[in-house]
């Protein structure tokens, strides 16, 4: 007789996390969709998330613990059992640690809510160099939201669902897909809210908007000094609200006044009258406005001060705090709950200073993750102190972040190179010791927050026992622990974390049977004012923390245009693959098997090309062959690729050789950061384009 189970789980198959349920029979999986019981998710899965199932049966996926025999990247493995794993792997980090101490050690993850048992591991080494992926990311504008309103960017929600208008520039929503955001919008748009979309192309975001400007590749940062130029000169901002809450709106005033719709036509191709109608249309909706201040912003030269200019904007227009806009998050204790019990509590935090130099040599730049590439140099120059050991948790840094070959160099200097991973990556293929990650739907995680209007306690549960000889999470680090000698991590059972994590909450294991999560206030909160953490308690124009280190709070504006017959490179997203680990997915493969160049027509023209041609593209001595898009959707100085492809991994069947990967042609890009915001410039690569 069948035996049909119900779980509530967490997505694993993106950073976003979606909150799922899963339905087995006999230990299989039948169907997966979104948690039916969370409004704006209401059982509702993007492709990505559907495709989980495949990555369970995928048999080309990391089965057991793996220990590199010969040279690093040539691809020999021992298999050994776990014990002998986890044996090897605490024998050579303590080696480590005796030689050079706990900050020898660097660790990198994907980031997400369930980050707090990792940093609690790398605490118990002694090592400050807990990092995430985020400076290939959204560093700029975190250090964005920092430097105008003293917390961080996830201190605001996003309120979609109530929003009149929303403006996407470095988001593409509809394809770096958030489920809840999505339907939000659409419930929006649904009831005459209007939707703008600025990029270089028409991404499946612009299809669905209102007004697309397309604008020059590398200028958006123009566009936002004439969008403020307009708010301000036309009167079109909210006085009051300025009044209140905004400093140093004079030193603004006069900055932006070179900065006009016409200058800014010259700069992004965009019509001045096109500026101030997008102007006037913002202030007629505020403050129901959502300028969304972007995902990867790692983009250009000047994207720290794109994204603060778009923070500004949003003030201006009086939607920071607003319905509609983007209300206060909310924590436990501003609904009169108790949050989870950290693990961070239970291990000492180290003295030390971080490798990265945030928090010290980089005093503006906030010490949380820190900026990992800067980690890499340390590996390379060991200053301020040798790095030596380095874990990479389901991170891919050989396919995240620019010119993987400079990077495998800087990690020549490492004793110990070891990666846990769900699936084989560049980094776990070039590591001395893989341990393998149950996918998500074979693991229990630690319990988690997730902050908003209305914050809630939810947990991801194991669906179906493991294949393969895999392990979850804290199986793995608990496992470490025991044999490292950080008793406080020592768990025997996810159960018992879980018990540690909710004490004195109110809340039990059991409660999260029903739904999967509890919702610790009795609806939407949105406060009645913003609560800013500057020392002026408003929004501040003029940082002292940036001001102090040389870094300008305004910037003037200086473009960048690409070397005669160049483009600009241009890489994002799709709805169906995430970075390059579901390109080798038998489902999500079939759907988008590789990538191709969009290039516009006129451009391709001029070079004898026809739509479908396989070109070579090239940058600084790297390249490859991939079939060129001709369209007039993108701007002529770009072409555009999807990020993730040119896999060269044999243990990849699918995905081998398939397409160009974008990282590859930036030769020279870990050399290039964003001093103001941290974050990588991952734009600013120019290529070749010729017939094949």
């Amino acid at each position: 007789m069948a035996s049909t189970d119900s779980t509530f789980s967490v997505c694993g198959m993106c950073t976003v996390r979606c909150p799922i349920e899963v339905e087995t029979e006999n230990g299989e999986i039948q169907f997966v969709r979104g948690n039916p019981h969370m409004g704006g998710i209401n059982g509702a899965l993007c492709a990505r998330g559907a495709a989980g199932k495949a990555l369970i049966n995928d048999n080309e996926r990391l089965q057991r613990p793996m220990i590199r025999v010969g040279d690093r990247g040539q691809g020999n493995w021992k298999p050994v059992s776990w014990d002998d794993a986890l044996d090897h792997a605490a024998g050579r980090l303590e080696s480590t640690i005796d030689t050079h101490g706990g900050r020898s050690v660097l660790f990198s993850d994907r980031g997400g809510p369930f980050r707090d048992l990792h940093q609690a591991f790398v605490r118990g080494l002694g090592s400050p160099n807990w990092s995430n992926h985020d400076s290939s990311c959204a560093r700029n504008v975190q250090h964005a939201a920092l430097s105008l309103f003293g917390f961080g960017r996830k201190a605001l929600c996003y309120d979609l669902k109530n929003a009149r208008h929303v403006v996407l520039q470095t988001r593409n929503i509809f394809e770096a897909i958030n489920v809840k955001e999505v339907n939000d919008l659409m419930a929006a748009m649904e009831k005459g809210c209007k939707l703008t979309v600025v990029d270089i192309r028409a991404n499946v975001s612009a299809t669905k908007a209102h007004r697309f400007l397309m604008i020059r590749p590398g200028s958006d940062y123009a566009l936002n000094l004439a969008v403020i130029h307009t708010l301000l000169n036309r009167n079109l901002y909210d006085a009051a609200y300025a009044s209140k809450w905004i400093k140093d709106l004079d030193v603004l005033d006069r900055f932006v006044k070179p900065y006009t719709p016409e200058w800014a036509e010259t700069e992004t191709g965009i019509p001045a009258v096109e500026i101030v109608r997008f102007a006037r249309d913002l202030a007629k909706d505020a403050p129901a406005v959502i300028w969304h201040p972007g995902w990867m912003n790692a983009r250009y030269n000047d994207s720290f001060y794109m994204s603060r200019t778009i923070y500004i904007i949003n003030a201006l227009l009086g939607a920071i705090g607003a319905r509609g806009g983007l209300p206060m998050a909310n924590k436990p204790g501003d609904v009169d709950r108790k949050g989870l019990k950290k693990l961070t509590d239970l291990v000492p935090t180290p003295k030390e200073k971080r490798a990265d130099g945030t928090g010290w040599q980089l005093g503006h730049l906030d010490s949380g993750p820190g900026l990992l590439h800067l980690g890499f140099d340390a590996i390379e120059t060991e200053t301020p102190y040798p790095v030596k050991a380095y874990i990479a948790y389901r991170h891919d840094p050989l396919m995240g972040y620019p010119d993987p070959d400079r990077l495998r160099q800087k990690w020549a200097g490492l004793d110990f190179l070891m990666s846990v991973s769900f699936t084989w990556s560049d980094t776990a293929w070039f590591s001395d010791l893989v341990l393998p990650l149950s996918p998500y739907l074979e693991r229990e995680s630690i319990l988690a927050c997730k902050n908003g209007l209305n914050p809630y306690l939810f947990t991801r549960r194991r669906a179906v026992a493991p294949r393969y000889d895999t392990r979850s999470d804290w199986e793995i680090i608990c496992g470490l622990s025991k044999r490292l000698g950080i008793d406080a991590l020592a768990f025997d059972s996810i159960e018992e974390i879980w018990n540690y994590q909710l004490d004195g909450t109110g809340v039990s294991v059991a409660d999260f049977d029903a739904r999967g999560f509890i919702p610790l206030g009795k609806g939407p909160l949105y406060r009645p004012e913003p609560a800013f953490k500057t020392p002026s308690g408003k929004v501040e124009i003029i940082s002292e923390r940036w001001e102090s280190r040389g870094i300008p709070s305004l910037k003037p504006y200086a473009g960048t245009h690409p070397p005669e017959g160049q483009f600009r490179l241009t890489f994002g997203r799709c709805g169906v693959h995430t970075q390059g680990h579901t390109v080798n997915n038998s489902l999500l493969f079939e759907q988008v098997s590789e990538n191709t160049l969009w290039i516009h027509a006129g451009a391709g023209a001029a070079m004898g090309l026809s739509d479908g041609d396989m070109v070579e593209v090239s940058g600084n001595g790297s390249g490859g062959r991939m079939q060129a898009k001709l369209t007039d959707l993108i701007h002529p100085e770009a072409v555009f690729m999807l990020h993730g492809f040119g896999h060269r991994l044999p243990v990849e069947s699918r995905a081998f050789g398939k397409g160009v990967a974008d990282h590859e042609l930036m030769c020279g890009g870990l050399d290039k950061w964003d001093r103001g915001g941290g974050a990588m410039v991952m734009q600013e690569h120019y290529v070749t384009v010729s017939p094949c």
